[in-house]
């Protein structure tokens, strides 16, 4: 890019608007020995060039869809998007939109957010949707948010499972940061094995709860059946948040079904790409008894003034929309293209389609469980039930495994130890249905070499 130069006079005048006399005294708060550094940059590129030597760049990196056989899961998952929902989001209409302020403008914008609403609830067998937050681990933190201002802050106790996502607690902690909260159960420099069982929660529950944090499957693949921790919390007067993989709700009982508060989650695995990180859709489902303090927007139907049916914001607890002393979030960015995205998939599968996947994944899941655990060395961390992400218990380090994985195109799983000190030398493994026979028998046949080394 080529820049246009001023004249001097153009350049004092400009300074002069600002009241500044010179260069140097707008420079002046700048430490003197950083002013004006001398840049060593290369000679000028052509642009053609410069797409060249960007290519070549781009070369280096290696694609999981391309260049590698994936294995590696931990919250974001590799599946198959059918090409009409890039399509749909490609619409100049739903790219280029942001928030529907106007609904006599916005009614296709708002009626999408409409439709995600429903399909999030009908999935998750809730009440209520909303649309929507940055991620998985933003869905998690304002749970308790929500929870703090239904008891108005006479509860100050947070109980949240160590087999809860690693990077959705270290949100939850940086939220209640001056909140006179206290975490119990989230302490996973010191966790045993035998305190990642469901079964150590119940005991941190009391009078002073105001909600209990679990994870569906966990964050180790395991399934659990909250029904029985979901009525003591209750019996105690407290609420219950369950952070859910969408797509193992196509297949088992749904939390809702359990009789959670809230079921929360990371919508990626619904038609949006693994994209390096981002960006990700956490979508928030309730009761209806709670919806006065859910955080995010809400899209409501209604009838304009012919009786035709219409869309609008409702019941928005955002600062944006009401008092900020009576909001209960400040999440202002609504993730409507990746919501968008979710609808489209979900719409487009179906029940049917998506109980196919979670299907596909289970089966690839435990087939290669199966075969893993009988390589000498290997064995499964967890006798619990599983869908399709699983613990192994390895005979190497899990990053010098990975390392020869990398040699033969594949990408390893997740090192647990990275997270829980106890569990050094356990690799959490995830199949989706990308996953081929033969690449999970490629995958053991790798395995098994490390173990011969």
């Amino acid at each position: 890019m080529n820049y246009i130069p001023i004249s001097p006079k153009e350049r004092d005048a400009m300074l002069a608007t600002i009241g500044v006399k010179s260069m140097e005294e707008l420079f002046r708060d700048v430490p003197k020995k950083h002013r004006f550094p001398k840049l060593d940059l290369p000679p000028a590129l052509t642009e053609m060039e410069v797409a060249a030597e960007l290519n070549e760049l781009a070369l280096g990196n290696e694609n999981i869809r391309t260049d590698l056989v994936s294995f590696l899961g931990a919250g974001a998952y590799n599946h198959y998007i059918p090409a009409v929902v890039d399509h749909i989001l490609r619409r100049g209409e739903f790219y280029t939109a942001y928030t529907p302020y106007q609904p006599e403008i916005s009614q296709g914008t708002l009626q999408a957010i409409f439709e995600y609403q429903s399909l999030i609830a009908a999935l998750t067998s809730m009440e209520v949707s909303n649309a929507s937050h940055y991620d998985g681990a933003t869905a998690v933190a304002e749970s308790v948010n929500m929870a703090y201002a239904q008891f108005r802050g006479k509860r100050t106790k947070v109980v949240i499972s160590p087999a809860v996502h690693p990077q959705y607690r270290e949100t939850l902690r940086t939220y209640v940061q001056g909140m006179d909260l206290t975490l119990a159960g989230d302490d996973p420099e010191t966790v045993s094995s035998e305190q990642l069982s469901v079964n150590s929660l119940e005991a941190l529950v009391d009078e002073n709860t105001a909600l209990v944090i679990v994870q569906y499957p966990d964050f180790f693949g395991r399934i659990y059946d909250y029904t029985a921790l979901i009525e003591a919390a209750h019996a105690a007067g407290a609420l219950v948040c369950v952070a859910a993989n969408p797509t193992a709700l196509a297949l088992f009982k749904t939390p809702g079904e359990m009789g959670a508060d809230m079921v929360v989650g990371e919508g990626q695995p619904l038609g949006i790409p693994l994209s390096y990180g981002g960006p990700y859709l956490g979508f928030f489902t309730t009761r209806k008894q709670y919806i006065h303090k859910m955080a995010g927007r809400l899209v409501g139907e209604t009838v304009d003034n012919r009786g035709q049916r219409a869309y609008v914001l409702t019941l928005t607890a955002r600062e944006q929309h009401i008092k900020r002393e009576r909001a209960t979030s400040n999440i202002c960015t609504n993730q409507g293209l990746m919501a968008l995205a979710s609808a489209v998939y979900m719409s487009l599968l179906g029940q049917t389609g998506l109980r196919q996947v979670a299907e596909l994944c289970y089966h690839k899941a435990h087939y290669a469980a199966k075969n893993i655990s009988k390589i000498k060395g290997y064995s499964l961390c967890f006798d619990t039930p599983f869908f399709h992400e699983f613990s192994v218990c390895c005979p190497q380090p899990v990053e010098a495994i990975n390392d020869h994985l990398l040699e033969h195109g594949i990408l390893g799983g997740y090192d647990l130890g990275r997270d829980y000190p106890s569990l050094k030398d356990h690799m959490l493994i995830a199949v989706t249905e990308m996953n081929t026979k033969d690449e999970i028998d490629a995958l053991v046949d790798a395995l098994a070499e490390v173990n011969h080394d």
